[in-house]
């Protein structure tokens, strides 16, 4: 058996089990030199967080445990192909490489539907369905001029 394919049916299993407690299908694994770092599942609704998905659940417990944001040389094995949120936080955490299992088209045929994420970030601003208005940005550019300029900074 693939060891890829024993990390993908952890994932799997997880998102099973945690349908019996209380949480959404979705279950994730990351994974550092061949052993599990941290795993996730959903929990949207069990701790009212709409942001307790599988991935960004597994991705701070491995951050955690590593005690870096940067997970750079590791691999995350999820149940379902990331929805935007979860897709922005694998690239931000850095994480090497991502294996899912159902796609994005299975979770919308099961009432988890994204495509409208994908379909508002194409749209500008003044078209979106969130009204978006810009206030004091001659006041909030300070916060980055002190950023740019600091030289204590930690890039990421």
């Amino acid at each position: 058996m693939n060891y890829n394919d024993k990390f993908m049916r952890k994932a799997i299993a997880l998102s099973v089990a945690n349908i019996n407690n209380g949480g959404g299908p979705f279950g994730a694994v990351i994974v550092k030199d061949g052993k599990v770092l941290s795993t996730g599942v959903n929990r949207v609704t069990a701790h009212n967080d709409p942001t307790a998905h599988a991935e960004v659940n597994a991705i701070r417990k491995a951050a955690k445990k590593l005690g870096t944001f940067d997970l750079a040389g590791c691999e995350i094995y999820t149940s379902c192909e990331p929805c935007p949120m979860c897709l922005g936080a694998v690239y931000w955490a850095h994480l090497d490489k991502m294996y899912y299992g159902n796609t994005k088209t299975d979770a919308k045929n099961i009432g988890f539907d994204d495509s409208f994420i994908y379909d508002e970030i194409e749209l500008k601003l003044s078209k979106r369905r969130l009204k978006s208005i810009q206030k004091l940005p001659e006041e909030a550019i300070k916060a980055f001029k002190a950023w740019a300029n600091s030289s204590d900074k930690i890039e990421y």
